[in-house]
């Protein structure tokens, strides 16, 4: 296709979309306007979708979760939760969860800022969620090391690439793998000028993003084998329930789990992120409740985005637990 044939149809394409999403025209109106067939109306303006020159957003309205974001502040003292609505579909349960922290991202990022960017699905579906364009002069830092078997899209060397190129700042990679073999060789790692210099950065962050998990099958520890299935099965016996970006295990009570896993992974640490003003919790998975719960109560969750379902769970657990303590 020649290069002018194809800017026609861009711009064609741009007319049935706007036609379609702005003045409110139906396919029908629009294909007899434009001297087309509706079919062809149709699969144009899917194709704008697909090229991305139409980019749909369902905002929910404030008052849909704010009793249920009031009640989380309230009972964990948190700053603000960001609590999307319920879908079935994984993938746009996460899109929906991750939209609402690139809204806060956008809303809170100014010159200068400084982002410490952890690992995981979630995480990652932020900076796909980024659609304001205005150019900040801000960094986006990885907070943990890189794993190959991670892949691109939840490595933090690659989700700092692109929030950077999305707001126009600048990343900065940490030069590690994300897991080692044991405490002694992480320790050693820390001692590296290149990698202590990238942490030393994290930890001056104004906000921190980072993922929680569990220890379901489907967590990113045991799809990319970190982890013997041994490990995981004792790890749970010991009461964990699971962590924060990686690197700290933790129960349901938000202390340190008792577990060989512990102390394995390069990055900051829990007492770290405690230092960092907005450290943001980013967990979609309904199988994560308890993973949550548990990194609630350690203190250092500032911004909590999830799903409502795992909001009520959360409270339900809390009380729950908090009874049984009792």
């Amino acid at each position: 296709m020649s290069e002018r044939v194809e800017s026609a149809e861009v711009a064609l394409m741009t007319e049935i979309a706007s036609l379609y999403y702005v003045e409110g025209e139906t396919q029908e109106a629009i294909a007899n306007r434009l001297g087309i067939s509706r079919v062809k109306a149709g699969r144009l303006l899917k194709r704008a979708h697909a090229e991305g020159i139409v980019d749909v957003r369902v905002r929910q309205h404030p008052a849909v979760s704010a009793e249920i974001e009031q009640a989380l502040i309230r009972r964990f003292g948190i700053k603000r939760a960001l609590i999307a609505l319920d879908h079935t579909e994984p993938d746009v349960q996460r899109s929906g969860v991750a939209s609402l922290v690139a809204d806060h991202l956008s809303r809170e990022l100014h010159d200068g800022s400084i982002v410490a960017v952890g690992m995981g699905r979630n995480v990652g579906s932020v900076a796909d969620n980024v659609f304001e364009q205005g150019e900040r002069k801000c960094s986006f830092v990885c907070a943990i090391g890189g794993s190959l078997r991670a892949g691109e899209y939840m490595n933090p060397d690659h989700i700092c690439r692109r929030l950077a190129m999305k707001y126009g700042g600048e990343s900065e990679t940490l030069y590690a793998p994300a897991l080692v073999q044991n405490p002694a060789l992480r320790d050693s790692m820390y001692e590296n000028p290149t990698v202590r210099q990238t942490l030393d950065r994290a930890r001056r962050a104004d906000i921190a993003m980072i993922g929680v998990g569990d220890l379901s099958e489907d967590s990113n520890m045991v799809r990319m084998g970190w982890f013997t299935p041994q490990e995981i099965a004792e790890a749970r016996l010991s009461g964990t329930v699971g962590d924060m970006m990686g690197y700290d295990f933790i129960d349901m009570h938000g202390r340190p789990s008792e577990t060989p896993m512990q102390g394995r992974v390069i990055g900051l640490t829990i007492t770290d992120l405690a230092r960092i003003p907005d450290v943001v919790a980013i967990a979609s998975e309904n199988t994560k409740a308890a993973g949550i719960l548990g990194a609630l109560r350690t203190g250092v969750i500032d911004t909590l985005a999830t799903s409502v379902t795992n909001a009520h769970t959360i409270l339900r657990l809390d009380e729950a637990t908090t009874s049984t303590a009792s």
